[in-house]
């Protein structure tokens, strides 16, 4: 038997999407080295045939040592001041526009299903991606530096973040900040509609068949089993806009000097690097989404716990917490 959960105290919406933001925030710190080692993985070899370069990184643990070993702490954990940024800018636009459609949708006497929780998160997804755009263009550029041999993808050479966007608005202006967004809504837009569609039927699966009660282990077995289906859908689009936010730009036309947008990006990646190269790093993206899911809930209901004075009415919503 599935448990009902309590009423949640009425909060406005601003402080409802404001503690959403700040509960990806303070999961992002603990998951931000998985998404460098993300990151580092996928560019590795980059539009070359297997074998025909050399293999930095065996594995995401064995990235993790390398990248210790060579860059400290500080190497682990690159590209967290803009990735805080892009949580709290991606899911508070994300949240907002789905909690928006969702209560119109209840309003008109429907009760929200599978297809329409996958179509909103799928549209609130691609458009938080959108709005986020510039602080996960930086992001990824910071997070594929490195100053030492073990190096992989093109090197930018940002000194600090706001030297980065100072050089992205002067090299392409306004629209230079959205460069690569073209990769980043469809990732978001694949991981938001499964993500959204299966977590919930993973948790109601497990109470179901293994009786188990509403709670942290219920939360991360529902986050690493969904994790699987988010994984195998979004990682070939999170391939695609790794490699366009950290590819050159022409100075003198400001487009990409090895893709031109998102499908020639993933016909080149198939051509050269084969199937396999589209599932590059999925190992650090899958260890990444269950723990920071879970982080998540166990933040949001601390915050929720300052603002309500039953603790008992606490309600973690999990499918609208995840940020890909």
């Amino acid at each position: 038997m599935k448990e009902t959960t309590p009423a949640t105290t009425a909060l406005p919406p601003w402080m409802k999407y404001g503690m959403g933001s700040l509960a990806t925030m303070g999961a992002s710190v603990f998951s931000n080295p998985m998404e460098v080692m993300k990151t580092r993985l996928q560019l590795q070899g980059e539009m070359q045939a297997r074998g025909t370069y050399t293999t930095k990184y065996r594995n995401v643990f064995h990235a993790m040592k390398v990248v210790f070993k060579n860059e400290g702490v500080r190497g682990v954990q690159k590209g967290l001041v803009l990735g805080l940024w892009y949580q709290a800018a991606m899911n508070g636009t994300r949240l907002g526009i789905f909690d928006y459609i969702r209560d119109e949708y209840v309003k008109r006497g429907n009760q929200p299903k599978l297809l329409f929780n996958m179509a909103t998160g799928a549209v609130s997804g691609g458009i938080g991606a959108f709005v986020a755009s510039p602080f996960y263009l930086v992001k990824t550029q910071q997070q594929a530096q490195s100053s030492t041999n073990v190096a992989v993808g093109y090197q930018h050479k940002h000194t600090s973040s706001t030297g980065a966007f100072r050089q992205i608005l002067r090299e392409g202006g306004i629209r230079g900040l959205w460069r690569g967004a073209s990769g980043s809504v469809p990732r978001l837009v694949a991981g938001s509609s499964v993500q959204l569609g299966t977590y919930n039927l993973c948790k109601d699966s497990l109470q179901d068949y293994f009786g188990l009660r509403d709670g942290i282990l219920l939360h991360f077995l529902s986050a690493m089993y969904a994790g699987v289906f988010v994984s195998v859908a979004m990682n070939p689009f999170d391939v695609v806009a790794t490699r366009l936010y950290n590819q050159p730009r022409d100075p003198a036309t400001n487009r990409g000097l090895f893709y031109s947008g998102v499908v020639d990006c993933m016909k080149k990646t198939l051509s050269k690097e084969g199937f396999k190269g589209l599932y590059k790093g999925v190992t650090s993206n899958y260890a990444r989404l269950g723990p920071h899911t879970v982080l998540c809930f166990v933040f949001l209901e601390q915050l929720k716990r300052l603002v309500t004075e039953d603790k008992d009415k606490v309600t973690v919503i999990a499918s609208s917490q995840e940020d890909q």
